[in-house]
């Protein structure tokens, strides 16, 4: 996000200064024309974030808690029970205690005459998506609230499941390369240094496999602390860099360069575009505001710096698909489909079409990537454990040819 300086004139005549943080300058003008008739003056504020301005102890959304609240909220509301009543009850039922805090602040508000969506906007802007609040002010204004409910359960139970699958083919690897760790660390700090004990005793000249292996554990045992210090100061690095607008930036597009990596990222991308956009329409929101929500929903953050300009284009009157296509951020097939969707007037089932698609292709990519890493990563330690055992047996070789 972008940190804007703006004066306006108010609805009521009158002169107002401040500041507002967004993706580029068209969608500050839009947040700010939301209290303000018109923008006198905008410019960006140059800010960049230390390390010591980062987000420490920020609350995290529980996905699997905020699912079933918005399967609950769905059917409650079905049920004909009064809002006020459903957050009461929900926020009675619900565990996690970020969610449980908001919804009685909710049901406060709700029951003093507020709308529940503005309520969630305020009450949950920390940790509530963006898409979340949006279809459910939608949902509200349309009088549809429990439709938006289970709209936005479907959206999440979707994104649950995907994670769920890729958190259970990730275990195995993350197992073995855990193991994979504790063996070299074992073998290079206890039983290389035992053998070299021994091998010095006798005095004999080592062979070269041999000697390298000491010296890469003399090194691991002198130089330990300096490594970790050198691993410490590389991580706090990348937190210093990822916090800056231009570190953001060349980090987020380095990402997408990846082998393997880059390709997963960009699909994500693209799955996390299509499913947003499908989402947003279906709740009957202006096109320029789904574009607006859809850019802070994608993750990786120059993609979705690109996507929120598309809005400004779309606001000159020209067409989703050519500005999409323009961005270069968003793969053929997606840009070809949405440009037809959009011709055809089926933009939205179009997009749910590109959704699913990109969902399957994402999956399978991960399961390619993990499939490769697998025997990769059994390689790698089966490679250092053999070089040890080599190392090892070799000198005990020399040693008693000598004897």
């Amino acid at each position: 996000m972008i940190t804007y300086k703006y004066q306006a004139i108010s609805r009521g005549g009158e002169k107002v200064s401040g500041v507002v943080e967004a993706f580029n300058e068209f969608d500050a003008v839009e947040r700010i024309k939301q209290n303000c008739d018109i923008v006198v003056k905008i410019n960006e504020v140059s800010k960049a974030r230390g390390f010591f301005n980062m987000d420490v102890g920020k609350p995290k959304l529980n996905g699997k808690a905020f699912t079933v609240m918005c399967s609950q909220f769905a059917i409650i509301l079905r049920a004909g029970v009064p809002i006020a009543r459903t957050v009461h009850l929900i926020a009675d039922k619900t565990s996690d205690k970020y969610l449980k805090k908001i919804l009685g602040e909710v049901a406060e508000d709700v029951e003093a005459g507020r709308s529940i969506s503005s309520s969630f906007a305020e009450r949950g802007e920390e940790i509530l998506p963006p898409i979340f609040i949006e279809t459910i002010r939608a949902g509200e204004e349309s009088g549809s609230l429990a439709n938006a409910f289970e709209t936005m359960y479907q959206h999440y139970d979707k994104q649950m499941k995907m994670a769920g699958k890729v958190r259970a083919a990730l275990i195995y690897q993350i197992f073995v390369l855990i193991i994979a760790v504790v063996v070299v660390i074992v073998l290079m700090a206890k039983v290389v240094p035992t053998f070299t004990a021994i091998f010095e005793s006798y005095g004999a000249e080592l062979p070269g496999i041999t000697r390298a292996l000491i010296a890469i554990s003399t090194f691991f045992q002198k130089y330990w602390i300096i490594m970790l210090a050198v691993i410490a100061v590389l991580i706090i690095g990348y937190k210093i860099a990822s916090n800056t607008e231009k570190g953001r930036l060349k980090l987020s597009q380095w990402q997408l360069k990846l082998p393997v990596l880059g390709n997963i990222s960009i699909l994500g991308c693209a799955s996390q575009f299509a499913n947003s956009m499908t989402t947003l329409i279906g709740a009957g929101l202006p096109l320029v505001r789904c574009i607006n929500i859809t850019a802070k929903v994608i993750e990786n953050y120059y993609v979705s710096q690109e996507v929120g300009k598309i809005a400004g284009k779309i606001e000159e009157g020209r067409a989703l698909g050519e500005t999409v296509r323009e961005s270069g951020v968003m793969p053929d097939i997606l840009t070809d489909m949405t440009a037809v969707g959009e011709e055809t007037g089926e933009l939205q089932e179009t997009l749910d079409t590109i959704a699913k698609y990109y969902d399957t292709e994402l999956e399978l990519a991960i399961n390619a990537a993990l499939a490769k890493l697998e025997p990769i990563l059994l390689i790698t330690l089966g490679v250092i454990a053999g070089f040890i055992v080599i190392a090892i047996y070799v000198a005990m070789f020399e040693m008693y040819n000598a004897m």
